[in-house]
């Protein structure tokens, strides 16, 4: 039987349009071109990542899942015929990416096996006056926001909000929004590639064509009284603390800061996502120890138990509600 032990995987990188290079900061090997997202821990038939440490190197977070299921993912991390309930990526916008708006689950136009799109965002850099699409202005109702869109207008409709390195933002479905150029980021989703397109500015995609609108789609899913939509700067935390940045029915969010030896531990509950976003530090178990650097990504099995983190580290840790 495998002992359980931290698992680190080779990232999925994914060319787009808004993409750049951005992500080499991180020691990361980008392939040519545009690169806008990598999936660092994948279970979608878009994108499915490998583990690339220790005894399970080489096999997919599906395969993971079908043998260790329960044990790794946890009581609440794991669902029969489910997969992996998160996905985790850090974008590059070198351009702004279009406005969109995800589903809910219940919505019932999701294609096939797809669910709906809750994510949040915690922005890892970000250039002099960058800025995000968060949200519809006040007053704004579903004829509003079609004739805006019939019209060409649909900026006017929408939200700008500053942002810097540090920024926090939950983006509940049915929230429209778009990162703009100037921004990286790491967000935590929900398992679904479902994106509504509401306006791409009249650009050609990578193949050199208008790329689809989604209007129908994004007017009936966008909630146009809000749906729950928050965002907090999250500077205000002292030393081996945790601060709550983001809580959905699928995913809870805290960032913490480590500057000396933490000893921490898993339940049997959930998995841990560990997302290092800035510093470099180790992290060690009762079996054996992994040096961390910014950018790395790490699934902790929901029966690691012990672990410990040390170094000069900012660090966002996510499990499952």
């Amino acid at each position: 039987m495998t002992k359980a032990y931290p698992l680190q995987f080779k990232p999925e990188m994914k060319e787009r349009i808004w993409g750049g290079r951005a992500l080499e900061q991180f020691g990361l090997t980008l392939p040519e071109g545009s690169i806008g997202e990598g999936w660092m821990i994948g279970d979608h038939p878009n994108g499915t990542t490998k583990v690339m440490n220790g005894e399970l190197a080489g096999l997919g977070l599906d395969d993971i899942r079908e043998r260790y299921g329960r044990e790794f993912f946890g009581t609440k991390g794991y669902a029969e015929g489910g997969r992996f309930p998160l996905l985790i990526k850090l974008l590059d916008c070198n351009d702004d990416l279009s406005i969109q708006v995800h589903p809910t689950d219940s919505y019932e136009g999701l294609p096939k096996g797809e669910l709906g799109k809750t994510e949040m965002w915690y922005v890892l850099d970000a250039k002099p006056g960058a800025k995000i699409i968060y949200g519809l202005k006040d007053g704004v109702d579903r004829a509003a926001l079609a004739a805006a869109i019939e019209e060409g207008r649909v900026m006017d409709t929408l939200q700008e909000v500053p942002v810097a390195a540090g920024d926090a933002f939950y983006i509940p479905a049915g929230t429209v929004h778009a990162l703009c150029a100037g921004v990286v980021v790491a967000e935590i989703q929900q398992n679904s590639d479902t994106t509504y397109r509401v306006f791409d500015y009249n650009r050609p995609g990578l193949d050199g064509k208008l790329r689809e609108l989604h209007v129908e789609d994004s007017l009936n899913v966008t909630a146009y009284e809000g749906a729950g939509a928050s965002r907090m700067k999250t500077d205000n935390i002292g030393d081996n603390e945790w601060l709550q940045i983001a809580e959905s029915p699928y995913f809870i969010v805290e960032k913490g800061l480590v500057r000396a030896p933490w000893k921490l531990s898993t339940t049997q509950e959930s998995f841990v996502i560990l997302v290092i976003a800035e510093g470099t530090g180790s992290l060690s178990w009762e079996d054996g120890k992994l040096e961390l650097k910014a950018g790395e990504c790490f699934l902790l099995p929901a029966s690691l138990g012990a672990y410990e983190l040390d170094g000069n580290l900012t660090v966002l840790r996510s499990v499952t509600p």
